[in-house]
């Protein structure tokens, strides 16, 4: 791709050139945001955004607070200060309170993120495994190896999980989705997904068997403070 001053989504640089440019570059995609529309969050314009994404920037804390606002993630996790340590370890807040999501909620963070957990019921017991997954439609699809417990989990039930916890606020949100998995086997279903998804399986190899689920039911959480 192409460069471009006006920060398109179509012909900017795909990652930045530092570890903070590769954050920032990383979430705003992950949102579906171009500079333009990060720049406005955070009352900068997207030349500014770009130049923290492609130069080895050090801007002030009162910006790179305005940029994690802006990207719905904190300033520890864009300077990668919690890259190392397991989220969860604060201590929460006196006020914390859990409400319940609702259905729209649930699926509009679904589709904020590319990670997840499935977990399905194996002939040694319950298992769980990350994947990189893409929602499509009322669908959440992955792709396996077609050899792999996933892709023999088909025709059976299944629980997808996908959350966000900051220990720097001390919130967070989890979301659930349970239905019956199924292999995708229709070639143009499958080209269906190949375009729309985001990335490709982090661990690599022959992982190219499209995997879906179709929930049947939706819940999650948030910690909170009033």
């Amino acid at each position: 791709m192409s460069r471009s001053k006006s920060g398109s989504a179509s012909t900017e640089v795909p990652v930045g050139r530092t570890d903070l440019g590769r954050r920032i570059v990383a979430r705003r995609q992950e949102l579906g945001l171009t500079r333009e529309q990060v720049g406005k969050r955070c009352g900068a314009d997207a030349m500014y955004v770009a130049y923290l994404e492609e130069h080895a920037a050090a801007p002030a804390i009162g910006s790179l607070a305005r940029i994690a606002d802006a990207l719905g993630t904190s300033v520890a996790e864009l300077t990668g200060a919690t890259t190392e340590y397991p989220p969860g370890r604060g201590t929460a807040a006196r006020d914390a309170e859990l409400i319940v999501l609702t259905d729209e909620e649930c699926r509009h963070l679904l589709s904020t993120h590319g990670v997840g957990r499935v977990a399905v019921f194996t002939p040694r017991g319950p298992a769980i495994f990350p994947v990189n997954y893409v929602v499509a439609g009322n669908e959440i699809a992955f792709r396996t190896s077609g050899e792999a417990v996933l892709a023999r989990a088909a025709g059976t039930e299944m629980a997808f999980e996908v959350d966000h916890i900051d220990d720097v606020t001390r919130q967070g949100w989890s979301v659930m989705a349970v239905g019956r998995a199924e292999g995708v086997t229709d070639a143009a279903a499958k080209q269906r997904l190949d375009a729309v998804a985001r990335s490709l399986p982090w661990p690599g190899g022959d992982r190219t068997h499209w995997m879906k689920i179709a929930p049947i039911r939706i819940t999650g959480r948030r910690v909170v403070h009033p």
